[in-house]
């Protein structure tokens, strides 16, 4: 299989904030920048691809700095890892004050997506060609949080598994909850 180039499947939306986009306070809902993220995402993916695609797993959503209504919203989505069948896509998203002239990042994410055949089976997708030093760093990156996400799933499942109500007490002494069980 012939691999692809990074920028061959970079992609770019940018959109209008407008109103109903906006909570009471007039900042862009956060739910409305994470739908536009996965349709970036979902782009970018299937460009790489050559096929339909799905979103597994949203990592490090954050939230740097609120959005405006008026503002333009660039979403920059990049592959920077590829597996079997998933990547691993990275987005920036920068906010436009036209009238200001400034450029804010507001949000970064990583999206894994894998890739679905006709039968609605996983599918191999092309190997990513990496160019720069900077995509290098990026897929290295990328293995790196996809081994963390492995092992704090694994933790996670092994904490479910050995939590001992009768310690809960001693060990929710300092958080602020308060135990009422009948």
């Amino acid at each position: 299989m012939t691999g692809k180039a990074v920028r061959v499947s970079q992609t770019t939306i940018t959109e209008l904030m407008i109103p109903a986009y906006a909570n009471f306070g007039g900042k862009i809902h956060g739910g409305i920048l994470l739908s536009l993220m996965d349709k970036v995402a979902y782009a970018c993916a299937s460009r790489h691809a050559g096929t339909y695609c799905v979103t597994v797993t949203v990592d490090k959503v954050e939230f740097l700095q609120p959005v405006e209504v008026g503002e333009l919203v660039s979403l920059h989505a990049s592959v920077n890892y590829v597996g079997n069948s998933s990547m691993i896509v990275g987005i920036r998203v920068e906010s436009q004050n036209v009238k200001l002239g400034t450029v804010n990042h507001t949000n970064s994410s990583y999206f894994t997506m894998v890739a679905k055949g006709d039968n609605d089976k996983p599918v191999t997708v092309p190997p990513l060609i990496l160019e720069d030093g900077e995509q290098v760093r990026r897929f290295i990156e990328a293995m790196r949080m996809k081994e963390i996400r492995q092992k704090m799933k694994e933790e996670m499942h092994d904490a479910k598994s050995t939590v001992d109500l009768s310690q809960a007490t001693e060990m929710l002494r300092a958080e602020r909850c308060i135990i009422q069980m009948a």
